[in-house]
């Protein structure tokens, strides 16, 4: 197991990363029973153009999840928490988010997922995050909106 930066300028690591995120997201989506949700929809190059920092988990050199984030104002949004279903229940999302919360110990950490997707849920939770509110993102869908200080 390593983690390390995702260069999103090796291309054939951005392929991977692609890869993992439209499995992930997948299941997330039939999870909480929208299939609209936007990193579905967002093509190669847009994932390549975006302006996210990136932190991969590796096993045996293979990419198999990561977790994104933006730092604005001292307050770090995390924007993808992601992990190939090969490899749900080993404990990987909840190292990617232990890194992010230890380095650089951020003054305020956010993030949203869907309001139905209870793993994610347990998971913030469990790390000291508190429920800030739902937000009705397209009609009948919510996210619910998480924050730690």
């Amino acid at each position: 197991m390593m983690l390390r930066k995702v260069d999103l300028q090796n291309l054939s690591l951005a392929n991977e990363l692609y890869t993992v995120q439209q499995k992930s997201y997948t299941i997330e989506a039939e999870l909480i029973g929208f299939l609209d949700i936007p990193p579905l929809k967002e093509t190669f190059d847009e994932l390549l153009s975006c302006q996210e920092e990136f932190i991969g988990y590796f096993i045996d050199e293979k990419l198999v999840g990561a977790v994104s984030y933006s730092l604005e104002d001292e307050t770090v949004h995390i924007c993808r928490l992601i992990v190939d279903p090969a490899h749900f229940r080993k404990g990987i999302a909840q190292k990617l988010l232990a890194h992010l919360q230890n380095e650089g110990s951020p003054e305020r950490m956010i993030v949203s997922t869907g309001k139905d997707n209870h793993p994610a849920i347990s998971l913030y939770l469990k790390n000291g995050f508190k429920l800030i509110r739902d937000i009705e993102a397209a009609p009948g869908f919510y996210l619910s909106l998480f924050e730690k200080r």
